[in-house]
């Protein structure tokens, strides 16, 4: 049996309105590193383990994978991108953050 594919009714006033079925990615515009303003913090709630997360980044998830890739590859370390934010594993922010002024991305440390 087919499985059905749920059409939710949308109701807009605005003429150039979208409904999230209709969006496609490719449509995001890539922004230039200087112009992204990403964060990175250290988060200790993970089974103990220490993680650096990077936040707030902006533009299609093909560039983001990119970037965790690179980062991962630098770093000598494992990691993941999820709901936007890139997750390395390991205690490697001050590392993380030469590569990312190395590459032009504006950053902010946040936390300890």
């Amino acid at each position: 049996m087919k499985k059905k594919k749920n059409k939710l009714n949308y109701f807009s006033t605005n003429p150039d309105f979208k409904p999230l079925d209709d969006f496609n990615e490719d449509e995001l515009e890539i922004i230039q590193p200087n112009a992204q303003n990403l964060e990175v913090c250290i988060d200790k709630h993970r089974a103990g383990k220490i993680a650096v997360i990077i936040k707030k980044y902006v533009g299609p998830s093909s560039e983001i994978k990119d970037l965790a890739k690179k980062l991962k590859k630098e770093c000598g370390v494992g990691g993941s991108v999820k709901n936007n934010e890139i997750i390395i594993q390991g205690n490697v922010r001050e590392k993380i953050m030469e590569i990312l002024e190395r590459e032009g991305y504006n950053f902010k440390r946040v936390g300890g």
